[in-house]
């Protein structure tokens, strides 16, 4: 790699080039991901891609005046100094707030950039070009902002109801259920174990058992249920790994207490754990499916009771 104090003006506009180039390919890929669940931001960066193309159009027209034909191929890797970027235009689906600060840093890195290079400029018109823009990427740092104030008000609004339901359908269903059937599956054989043997420690491996058995089973269960290309809930690798973890995470809750040794202190302790879990759901339904808070919690109260119920009963017959 080399030093950015070592370019000469033909490397410094060659560079600029370049990154012109991909800053606008980057817009592009934003505006084709966003496309579909968020028209309006995507026009944004369509525009900011025009945008960059413009400025590479100034640049390269002053090498030829400076340079000829023959440009090149220098990139931000060849380079010290700048941040690699992640691959973030290549994921679907896009995050529309995730992209905005994406955009941001990077018009706050041309911009800097610019006056680095204006700087070191010896050349008056190739300083005053890069000086020029500078300020326009000065201009851009704010992009969200920008973005925001450039969507009409309903377009907004339908933009961030559309990234909660996306966020509903991708993380906060998976988990979820995997919450559910992690703290209420694993209900039955857990005290079932516990009151047929009045041992924490085999009950703490029956739960554990349970509980990491119901998280794998439910992660590829839900994995498999669809690949999220019609219905938008995401890729199935990761609603999978949601479920799975939240799963296991459900069961384990009440499985821990199980290390005291005392069995009834252990007990009463993993009764807590599941009211406290059961309550969680409750307020999950309520918060983002939409569940009025005391309808959720009767229907998990009840539901878990009778698991609760049942695992007891086999445990003490």
């Amino acid at each position: 790699m080399k030093r950015f104090s070592d370019l000469t003006e033909q490397e410094i506009l060659a560079l600029a080039i370049t990154n012109e180039d991909e800053d606008s390919r980057i817009y592009r890929g934003f505006a084709e991901g966003l496309r579909e669940a968020f028209p309006a931001s995507a026009t944004v960066f369509e525009e900011m891609a025009d945008e960059e193309i413009k400025h590479r159009t100034m640049l390269f027209d002053l090498y030829r005046q400076k340079f000829g034909e023959y440009l090149p191929l220098i990139r931000r890797q060849d380079v010290k100094g700048f941040i690699p970027k992640q691959p973030l235009w290549l994921t679907r689906p896009l995050a529309v707030e995730e992209v905005r600060k994406f955009a941001q840093n990077m018009e706050y890195e041309a911009a800097r950039f610019y006056r680095k290079a204006s700087d070191q400029a010896r050349d008056a018109s190739i300083r005053q070009l890069l000086i020029e823009l500078a300020e326009a990427e000065a201009d851009h740092v704010n992009l969200a902002e920008k973005a925001e104030r450039s969507i009409p008000t309903d377009a907004r609004a339908q933009e961030a109801e559309t990234e909660r339901r996306m966020f509903v359908l991708q993380y906060v269903q998976p988990g979820l259920i995997g919450l559910m059937d992690g703290s209420v599956s694993t209900l039955a054989p857990l005290f079932a174990a516990a009151f047929a043997t009045h041992n924490t420690w085999e009950t703490f491996l029956v739960g554990m058992a349970a509980s990491v058995g119901a998280g794998i089973s439910m992660g590829f269960a839900e994995a498999l249920s669809d690949d999220g290309s019609l219905t938008g809930r995401g890729t199935p690798w990761m609603r999978g790994t949601v479920c799975g973890l939240m799963t296991t995470i459900g069961g384990v809750g009440h499985t821990l207490p199980y290390l005291i040794n005392d069995f009834w202190t252990a007990t009463v302790l993993a009764i807590v754990v599941v009211v406290v879990e059961l309550a969680a759901i409750s307020w999950i339904r309520f918060r983002y499916m939409d569940t009025p808070f005391l309808n959720a919690a009767f229907q998990v109260m009840v539901g878990g009771a009778l698991v609760f119920a049942a695992g007891i009963l086999i445990g003490s017959s």
